[in-house]
């Protein structure tokens, strides 16, 4: 197993978010690997958590890396969560990702969970991906 493209594939995770312009016409430039102290938009994007397991074969080192994309609203109702969720899946699904270390063998969509957070307006939808990678660097 290769925890080594982790890294890697986040940066070319986030860059290919804050490239897109479908997603950049909802959320701007709101698109977070951490979240920035102070107030945050009423609709933002960010990365969040991975799960990494062994992927090695005999061809080499590899993982399989599952990780989420959360997209918030502060808005009443999920519609305006939901369409920025739906352009973040079409920006990655698939997406021909240039890793710093390693490649990309395959980038899909797993599933993805919607619910309100507290009592108040806030929605959040996570949205989690399974991404091969092998370390063929």
């Amino acid at each position: 197993m290769s925890y080594a493209m982790s890294s890697a594939l986040q940066a070319a995770v986030f860059q290919r978010l804050a490239a897109d312009t479908a997603l950049a016409d909802l959320v701007g430039t709101a698109i977070y690997d951490a979240l920035p102290a102070g107030s945050l938009p009423s609709l933002y994007v960010v990365l969040g958590p991975e799960d990494v397991r062994d992927a090695s074969d005999k061809t080499g080192g590899g993982a399989l890396h599952e990780f989420t994309v959360t997209v918030v609203t502060e808005s009443a109702g999920f519609s305006s969560a939901k369409t920025a969720a739906a352009a973040v899946s079409d920006a990655l699904v698939d997406a021909p990702l240039s890793l710093t270390r390693g490649s990309l063998v395959s980038l899909r969509f797993y599933k993805a969970k919607a619910a309100r957070v507290g009592t108040g307006d806030m929605r959040q939808i996570n949205l989690i991906f399974r991404a091969r990678v092998a370390d063929d660097t």
